[in-house]
């Protein structure tokens, strides 16, 4: 084991945590009870709904039931990029036109903005810096790859958005053998921990009840069963994302994908100097098996990648530990990218889970026949993605209830799609882990073949993995 990740702290939820301390939760649900809508989960997706449903109706009696505390899933791990990213946008775009995806990037490029004006407005400090998304590419492949994805985007509208050479990027970032990137700036870099225990303090001031160590067991329409009593409502919200499959019926229903971080020790400023990012955009690559990272607020770096992807049967873990070969694996990610950095001391480890459905499209629903709604399915675009799918869920359950009409964001082509199930186990363990050992494969043929075309294996992989 490297010097560097000897003494590093493992698990304790995240980095994040260990710096605010972990929260004293609220009470439990006290037995029975009645309201107009009830939401399961108190992370990013279920505050965002409760906020902005108690904005529109302040009369409206609303529950939030967690089953640890508000933001111990991902919305508490993530590695804090607030940007304008969803899945599944190609395929809405083929099953509904390209005018149907281009209005949903679009309330994407918005959602970002609305964020960080929430944020404002509401007095939730969470060393938001608006310095754009910059993603490198590092390979002949990689760069070429960047091209075509850069001008994806133009496609979608995304017209700002802007492409640089090697020169260009190192003014910007200086990552060993970058050859180019694409930056946008629709991203932001965040605090995930302050974002959500601010979130949440801000919908219990609104008044919305929210029970913290209250498992769910179940899901039904008009019912939520925990331990401590049954929560009876017309609506009901499940916004669990990589924790569904702990419900009962769920367990194929969404895939808990792990990511894994790492958080630097403090940099000097001589580091600094030798590495750039003053602009602090959030930065990620064009590898297969992407990273993704941030200059944090007290100038750390946070770097984040897949590690072991999946456990068997869609166990998730308890504090955030994670496997010292994924630290040690970030660590060379880290070294790989900025050489100047060999022996900074890793000060901390994680990891979480994220929602993925079969076909990788993000969703946010309502069945009007059984009052049954949720949102999720993210795969990693959460943050942003999650204050969308509130107002989404938000303008559904009014609509529904007869208090509003159809929107703009009710006829967002995400609206009311359905997917398949993951196939049974261990055809999904086998798959997710091929997968991905497929990816990793494929990006060390093109970093050792300098060949300017992508992997063969890494398409075959996105095809037997349904993404696109």
């Amino acid at each position: 084991m490297s010097n560097a990740i000897a003494g590093t702290v493992n698990g304790g939820v995240s980095f994040w945590y260990a710096q605010a301390g972990l929260p004293v939760p609220r009470e439990p649900l006290a037995g029975d009870a009645s309201v107009d809508v009830v939401i399961v989960g108190g992370g990013y997706t279920g505050l965002w709904t409760a906020y902005y449903l108690k904005k529109a109706d302040p009369a409206l009696r609303i529950a939030v039931l967690e089953q640890k505390f508000c933001g111990y899933g991902a919305s508490g791990r993530n590695g804090g990029w607030l940007y304008n990213g969803i899945a599944g946008r190609d395929r809405y775009a083929r099953l509904h036109g390209r005018e149907a995806a281009v209005r949903l990037q679009r309330a994407m490029n918005e959602t970002v903005d609305e964020v960080v004006r929430v944020a404002g407005e509401e007095g939730v400090e969470a060393d938001i810096h608006r310095g754009g998304v910059l993603e490198v590419a590092r390979t002949p492949a990689q760069l070429g790859r960047l091209r075509a994805f850069h001008e994806h985007e133009l496609a979608y509208g995304e017209d700002d958005r802007e492409l640089y050479g090697a020169r260009e990027t190192a003014e910007r970032i200086r990552v060993a053998g970058a050859v180019g990137s694409t930056w946008t700036p629709h991203g932001a870099r965040l605090n995930p921990v302050k974002l959500v225990t601010g979130l949440a303090a801000v919908v219990e001031g609104l008044g919305v009840t929210v029970h913290e160590s209250t498992p769910v067991t179940e899901i039904r329409p008009g019912h939520v069963v925990t331990p401590y009593g049954t929560v009876r409502a017309p609506y009901v919200l499940r916004c669990t994302e990589g924790f569904t499959a702990n419900l009962k019926g769920q367990r194929r229903t969404w895939l808990p994908m792990n990511s894994s971080m790492i958080v630097t020790e403090p940099l000097t400023a001589e580091r600094w100097a030798a590495i750039g990012w003053e602009g602090r955009a959030t930065l990620g690559d064009m590898a297969h098996a992407y990273m993704y990272a941030q200059r944090t607020a007290d100038d750390r770096i946070a770097l984040g990648g897949r590690g072991v992807p999946y456990r068997f049967g869609s166990r998730t873990d308890n504090d955030g530990r994670t496997q010292s070969a994924t630290i040690e694996a970030l660590y060379e990610i880290l070294v790989r990218f900025f050489p100047s950095l060999t022996g900074v001391k890793v000060d901390h480890a994680w990891s979480g889970v994220l929602g993925v459905p079969r076909d990788w499209c993000a969703t946010v629903t309502l069945d009007r026949a059984t009052g049954l709604g949720w949102a999720g399915g993210y795969v990693g675009s959460g943050v942003a993605t999650t204050n969308l799918a509130g107002r989404t869920l938000r303008d559904l359950v009014l609509r529904d209830s007869g208090q509003g009409g159809a929107t703009g964001l009710t006829s967002l082509p995400w609206v009311n799609h359905r997917v398949r199930k993951w196939e049974p186990e261990p055809l999904r363990w086998v798959g997710v882990q091929g997968m991905y050992a497929t990816y990793r494969t494929a990006d060390r043929r093109e970093e050792a073949s300098h060949s300017g075309e992508s992997s063969r294996l890494a398409r075959w992989a996105d095809r037997v993995a349904g993404r696109g």
